[in-house]
This record gives C-alpha cells, structure tokens and sequence, in this order.
C-alpha cells in the first residue's frame, strides 16, 4: 500500500482553506502530483482516493494500463474529464452521503451514478447523512454507523481480489496502445 500526500504536509483548519491552496495550484497540478508518485509504482493497483484525492485515483484506475479497480471516497468526476470511457470491466466502488454538499450539489453523485451505468462491475453506496468526510474517525464530521458499513463493503471488494485479478488481465489484454 502507498498513501501519498497530494498537499505536501500542508494542513488546512477547512475544506474551504483547503480548495483555496488548490486553486492556487490548480486542478491539473494536483492530478499530476498523484500521477507522478504513481509513476515510480506498479500499474496493477487499486487505486483508491478520498476527496480531492479521488482525481488522481480516478484518473489513474481509468487510463493507466493494469488497474485492478478503484474506491472513490466522498468525490467523482465525469469520466469525460479524463479522455475516454470508465473501462467497462474495471471493478469500481463510491461511497458518499446523500446531503454531502460537495458530492451531491457539486454534481458529484451525478457523475457517480453515470459512471455505475457504464461499468459492469461498479456499486455506488450513498449513506444517510451530510458529512463529506465521514469516515475519519479524527473529525467531528465522523459517523461510526456509516463507517462501518464503508469499511465492509471496502473489504469485501478487496477479498474479491481473484476476480479483481482476472478482470486487470482483461483490462491490459484488451488496452488501447
């Protein structure tokens, strides 16, 4: 397992301090940041990103040959943003809250539920609730119950590690060059 730091040890007091820096940055230099350190690890990964960080992991699952699947935490984009389709059997997992502001209203879910209709193995769990950052046991934002049902259906999309495995064989047979 790698985790890396899209924000280079940089802390923020609130979302909004945070999407401040990055709009400083910019969207693009966050998404290469993930793809640099990707980069320098193997291709077949599940990548797995929470928030911003699902750009990268997103990114990633759907256009570096190998991928063996994606969990996409509290965010999701159009696949459109990155060039091509989800690859449709490309196992995928999201998980949000139904009144989270920034996955429902930013259009987020919606992206999400277009994604599931294109894939062939793609669940999108949305939770009771208006948390966007649920599952960090460190925030007051935390909801026990929520979590862990999350971290039961992340672990049984990991045990599905075989299928996973046949399914980025597939993915790297069937890869555009």
């Amino acid at each position: 397992m790698h985790v890396h730091d899209l924000f280079e040890g940089r802390v923020f007091a609130s979302i909004d301090d945070g999407m401040a820096y990055v709009n400083e940055l910019g969207f693009e230099e966050m998404i290469a940041r993930g793809a640099r350190v990707a980069s320098e690890l193997p291709c077949d990964m599940i990548y797995a990103g929470f928030s911003l960080g699902v750009l990268s992991a997103q990114k990633l699952a759907q256009t570096r040959e190998g991928a063996r699947g994606a969990l996409l935490f509290y965010s999701c984009v159009p696949t459109s943003m990155f060039g091509s389709p989800w690859p449709a059997e490309l196992p995928v997992q999201i998980h949000g809250m139904d009144a989270d502001p920034y996955f429902v209203e930013e259009g987020d879910l919606e992206a999400a539920q277009e994604l599931v209709s294109s894939a062939n193995h793609a669940d999108l769990y949305v939770y009771p609730g208006n948390q966007h950052y649920f599952a960090d046991s460190s925030l007051s934002s935390y909801d026990a119950d929520a979590t862990a049902l999350l971290l039961q259906r992340v672990l049984k999309f990991l045990s599905n590690s075989d299928d996973v495995d046949e399914v980025a064989a597939t993915n790297q047979k069937n890869s555009p060059k």
